[in-house]
């Protein structure tokens, strides 16, 4: 009776270890089969293809070495009419955007208080010019009396000192009498220079302290670009070089010339002025804002674009494709410019080691690839990016 149920224990486990056996091989013949599938599918992924905008060809470009450049504008000519005396603004017949010309009289300061100054100057002046007689007469009398005997020679200099002191008077009487008529042609608002009224500062009815800013006029003809510039940058600028510059509201570069560099710095920031002459140009206006870039030098070298240089490890690096795959190459960066890339002008950077001319490039836009990820350039692209 034992041996029976060990005969049936044991062919219960032949069996188990049987079908154990079964379900193993299917199983790892199911695991062969994604394996295979997956293989499959990897390799189904041949490559990724590049459309013309993806790719650039490394080559020798006149590599224009540029500096950056902002700020305002601003005239290079331009005044303000203050008051030259206290007085109420009588008069003042221009308004912002008017146009005048130097020396024009563009309003009146009140002259009633001035015209009585003058007045009184000029009694003043009668009164001593009065006084100067008698003293020159009495002078006269004692000189005789002297010559005869009558008066003693002191008496005769208490007289001469009379004379002078009276003479004295006189003049300071009459350059009072000048000095009020000055007043009163000061009290007249010329423009200094010809151009547009740029600010007008008070209204009529308001009394003005001596030298209180009244209107303010600037000439348009010749327009300035105010740069403020590291100490380090400016090393490089020399006056003469020429610029590149976008105003706000206008859609095409204008020309500029490096006019003049301040020999001080500002003080606080440190930074040195350099300003940059604008070409004549309508609607350029004082204080629009302007950027652009001062050409510092030109020549030959192997450049690419800034985007198709990556940071993102220790070393830069580009993505360079090589027989139909991503390699990825170090390369020692050089100045940074601008040179003409296909359509236009881009900004570039040279690349002084690292890559051989005419390498094919993959610009920034395509993003991450792998090295070794396999890539397809069509003809057009890479024609596309020789040119």
């Amino acid at each position: 009776m034992t041996s029976k149920r060990w005969l049936k224990w044991l062919i219960a486990a032949i069996v188990l270890l049987a079908l154990g056996g079964v379900v193993a091989k299917k199983l790892q013949a199911r695991k062969l089969e994604r394996s295979a599938a997956a293989a499959a599918s990897s390799k189904a992924v041949q490559s990724f293809d590049l459309s013309p905008a993806d790719v650039v060809v490394a080559s020798p470009q006149e590599l224009v070495r540029t500096l950056s450049v902002s700020g305002g504008l601003k005239a290079v000519n331009s005044g303000f009419i203050k008051a030259k005396v206290a007085a109420e603004v009588k008069s003042l017949t221009v308004r912002e955007g008017d146009s005048v010309k130097a020396g024009q009289v563009i309003g009146q300061l009140d002259t009633s208080e001035l015209a009585l100054r003058l007045r009184q100057s000029e009694q003043t002046a009668a009164s001593s010019r009065a006084q100067l007689n008698i003293a020159q007469r009495a002078l006269e009398n004692n000189r005789a009396l002297v010559a005869q005997g009558f008066i003693s020679p002191t008496g005769l200099e208490t007289s001469v000192s009379n004379e002078a002191a009276a003479q004295a008077s006189y003049g300071a009487a009459v350059a009072a009498v000048d000095l009020t008529r000055k007043s009163l042609a000061d009290a007249r608002l010329v423009a200094p220079i010809s151009g547009q009224i740029s600010q007008r500062l008070v209204q009529v009815g308001e009394r003005v302290s001596i030298d209180a800013r009244i209107v303010e006029v600037v000439d348009l003809s010749r327009i300035e670009l105010e740069a403020a510039m590291a100490p380090e940058d400016v090393v490089d600028v020399k006056v003469g070089q020429v610029a590149r510059l976008i105003v706000d509201g206008f859609a095409d570069p204008m020309p500029a010339t490096v006019a003049r560099i301040n020999p001080s710095t500002q003080a606080g920031t440190r930074a040195v002025m350099v300003y940059l002459a604008l070409a004549p140009h309508p609607g350029l206006r004082q204080g629009l804002f302007a950027k652009g870039t001062i050409e510092l030098q030109r020549r030959s070298a192997l450049v690419a674009p800034v985007s198709a240089v990556r940071i993102d490890q220790a070393k830069p690096y580009v993505l360079a494709v090589v027989d139909g795959k991503v390699v990825q190459k170090t390369v020692t960066l050089g100045a940074r410019g601008e040179a003409t890339l296909g359509a236009g002008r881009e900004s570039v950077v040279e690349l002084s080691e690292g890559l051989a001319a005419g390498s094919t490039l993959l610009r920034g836009t395509v993003g991450q690839l792998r090295e070794g990820t396999p890539v397809s350039v069509s003809t057009a692209a890479a024609a596309s990016a020789a040119r």
